[in-house]
């Protein structure tokens, strides 16, 4: 059935909508409101609308959509191709988007919002932030003005009741429209306009001179990367945060050297960038049905397709303009070339003639195959429209053109993904928790290229070194899944410098390396603060590490860590020691929880049970089960270097992956073994807990889990008294006998059985 459409505002841009809508066999009626309906006398536009069956309206520009136009015609049961009011604030408010943006990790320039009243707090960190600023109003207002201006003079009236100071961002502009209906975003065709009246971008600013699209800056991979990091989180964020987005939002971006970040949000279609961007749609893409599945929440259903080639508009201003001008100019239009659109801007009706009465009078618009092309096809169009006062760029689309005279974009290894900027960002986030490590050996400086470690400074008579490397696995995926990121560096830590203890080693220093998609600079500082937190604990000093960022490598989002650890030990002193023997006593040192092993079996487990990361822990509900499972590993040097230095300690096994199976008898002379009697501590609630909704048997267990023990013991029989009088007092409050070193090898597990009751 044909539909019957009304389109508020009376522009350059709503004409050259009208005039891809005519071309659809859903419509029947086009409506502009032009004539006798202001567009912002909501209840007259109603009042129209129901009288001639309206079952579209479609604002232009802003102003109606942020003072809530979708709510007036929603009331009477038709729909508007644009957003609610609250959805609007994306554009009537620079501090809400800005903060939107903050809360939703969407690129953007570093910024701080003042009131009003705050005028000498926003001097202040114009003058200590750093960084060069550009000031915004945050209301609907046109240009940046100093402090005083906006705060003071209130230049801007109620736009500038709080102002936006935001770090001056450089690199080429685009704008990105996209159809939205607050699930699918779409986007067209990245445009570039010209705001400034002069050639060579000098002079005022303007609405718009002129654009072009598809920008040759804007490469299928910065696309991908728009679509990926702002217009899906965008829409994402919105919908989440109870104010969907159904129409057009226009994004402005700054193709920085450090990638693409959000200069503002439009909730319309942009002007002149739609003048071009009409001309580019495929002759079977149908703007009526792509507005209606919009407002249907079916965006996903129907075609928005874009010719190859290029969509220009250059912009035809009366003189004086964005200053004064006069109005009442006859205009007169001639024979267009073929694809060559004159769009009316600011023209009236006065005797029968088309007369000017704008600052922006008439968008001439071409498509051909090429720029150059494009670009011919306008101007020769420019030359058939005639009227007195006539004034326009001759440059439009100079930076594609210059462009490709310097044999295409100059790319960069921002643009390749890789922020250089980042990570410095991230070396002086760290450096202070590198310092905090700092023990002697070391400065707790980092920077160059590779750290330096001064072992005579320790002591040491005739040391061995010993070192260490390891991970922490798919507990990983549990940390980036639930989002909580302060223990694993803990972990990391842990991995390496409890391998060094079962040695006899003191840990000396630590080395990380964090490897990821893209550089998140929160996140990695909080992942190295835990690794700071883990080398305190263990007594070594963090003297250096690395940072990859490998687009294409891994998931957005996800990261990966690796870690290795140096110690030494005097050579007498080195573990095991060969005098194991049958009879020596095993002493069993609780564990923290699951430490850094099974996490594969762990997510499997969870993901049959029923619950989710969120869900409320079983055996501990003031926490999530997620919490409950990052609870760090536990480091043990503290507690446990001292016997062994000692000589208290015959040898040592780390329980990790394989569990007593397998890591037991790594301490253990050949041909000897051990009993171990497992009713002689309580298993843990998180190994019950798996145990029962992942079905594993408790042989299985004790060759995948630590099960409550990190640390298994060698001692000699005769001096168990005093191991866990020595143990206590360095700290381990809890020490279980837990079996004997026996002459049949391997492991015996006795009591298994215990677990299952």
């Amino acid at each position: 059935m044909p539909h019957s459409i009304l389109i508020i505002g009376a522009g350059g841009r709503e004409h050259a909508l009208a005039w891809k809508l005519a071309q659809s066999d859903h419509v029947a009626r086009i409506f502009t409101s032009n004539v006798d309906l202001p567009p912002s006398d909501f209840a007259a536009l109603v009042k129209f609308a129901v009288a001639h069956d309206v079952s579209l309206v479609l604002p232009g520009p802003e102003q109606p959509l942020v003072d809530g136009v979708e709510t007036h015609f929603r009331k009477v049961g038709i729909p508007v191709f644009g957003p609610s009011a609250l959805a609007a604030r994306m554009e009537g408010s620079k501090a809400f988007s800005k903060a939107f943006m903050q809360r939703h990790a969407i690129p953007t320039a570093r910024f701080r919002v003042f009131s009003s009243s705050e005028l000498d707090k926003a001097i202040e960190f114009v003058r200590t932030c750093g960084f060069q600023v550009v000031l915004k109003a945050s209301g609907l207002a046109g240009c940046h003005r100093g402090l005083l201006e906006i705060m003071m003079d209130n230049v801007f009236g109620a736009a500038g009741n709080e102002v936006v100071v935001e770090e001056l961002l450089t690199g080429p502009e685009v704008s990105v429209l996209a159809f939205a209906d607050g699930y699918t975003i779409t986007p067209l065709p990245a445009a570039q306009d010209h705001k400034r009246i002069g050639e060579g971008d000098t002079g005022l600013n303007t609405g718009g001179m002129g654009a072009y699209a598809p920008a040759p800056v804007a490469t299928p991979a910065i696309m991908a990367q728009i679509m990926k990091e702002v217009l899906q989180p965008t829409i994402a964020g919105m919908r989440k945060e109870g104010f969907p987005f159904v129409g057009m939002l226009f994004t402005g971006l700054m193709l920085t050297p450090s990638g693409p970040q959000v200069l503002e949000y439009n909730v319309r279609f942009g002007d002149p960038e739609t003048e071009a961007l009409m001309l580019l749609l495929s002759e079977d893409t149908d703007l009526m049905a792509v507005l209606l599945a919009c407002v249907e929440r079916r965006l996903d259903s129907v075609n928005v397709g874009v010719r190859q080639g290029y969509g220009v508009s250059v912009i035809l201003a009366s003189r004086g303009y964005p200053g004064s001008y006069i109005k009442g100019k006859p205009i007169s239009v001639g024979n267009l070339p073929a694809g060559v659109v004159a769009f009316h801007a600011g023209t009236a009706q006065s005797d029968g003639k088309v007369v000017t009465s704008g600052g922006r009078v008439i968008a001439v618009s071409a498509y051909a195959p090429t720029l150059r092309e494009a670009l011919d096809a306008a101007y020769t169009g420019i030359d058939q429209v005639t009227f007195e006062g006539k004034v326009y760029r001759r440059d439009i689309a100079h930076r594609a053109l210059a462009a490709d005279l310097n044999g295409g974009p100059k790319l960069t290894y921002a643009q390749a993904g890789v922020s250089v900027d980042a990570g410095n960002s991230l070396v002086e986030a760290i450096k202070p928790l590198v310092r905090s490590t700092r023990r002697p050996g070391t400065d707790g400086e980092i920077g160059g290229f590779g750290g330096a470690f001064d072992l005579k400074a320790t002591g040491y008579k005739d040391p061995l070194l010993v070192s260490g490397t390891d991970g922490v696995g798919t507990k990983l995926r549990v940390a980036m899944d639930v989002g909580l990121h302060d223990f694993v560096g803990i972990d990391l830590v842990a991995m390496s410098v409890n391998d060094l203890l079962v040695q006899g080693a003191e840990p000396l220093y630590f080395l990380d390396y964090y490897a990821c998609s893209k550089l998140d600079v929160p996140t990695a500082t909080t992942v190295i603060k835990g690794v700071a937190e883990g080398c305190r604990e263990a007594g070594c000093a963090l003297i250096g590490g690395e940072t990859a960022e490998m687009p294409g490598m891994y998931q957005d989002g996800d990261y990966d860590l690796a870690g290795s650890a140096v110690g030494a030990v005097e050579r007498q002193s080195i573990l095991p020691r060969p005098d194991i023997v049958p009879g020596d006593v095993l002493l069993g040192i609780p564990s923290s929880g699951l430490h850094s092993n099974g996490f594969s079996l762990v997510r499997r487990v969870v993901a049959v049970s029923g619950l989710s990361y969120s869900s409320p822990c079983p055996w501990d509900a003031k926490v999530t089960l997620g919490r409950a499972l990052l609870e760090p590993t536990k480091i043990y040097v503290k507690t446990l270097l001292p016997a062994a230095q000692a000589g208290l300690i015959k040898g040592m096994s780390h329980i990790t992956g394989g569990g007593f199976v397998e890591n037991v008898p790594r301490m253990l002379p050949k041909g000897l073994g051990c009993s171990i009697d497992v009713s002689t501590w309580i298993l843990p609630p998180v190994f019950r807990f798996l145990m029962k909704h992942g079905g594993i048997e408790p042989l299985e267990m004790a060759r995948t889990f630590n099960n409550g023990i990190g640390m298994v013991l060698a001692v000699d029989g005769a001096r168990v008294d005093q191991v866990e009088l020595a143990l206590r007092d360095a700290g381990e409050t809890t020490v279980y006998r837990i079996g004997r070193v026996t002459t049949e090898s391997g492991v015996q597990l006795q009591n298994l059985g215990a677990w299952s009751t």
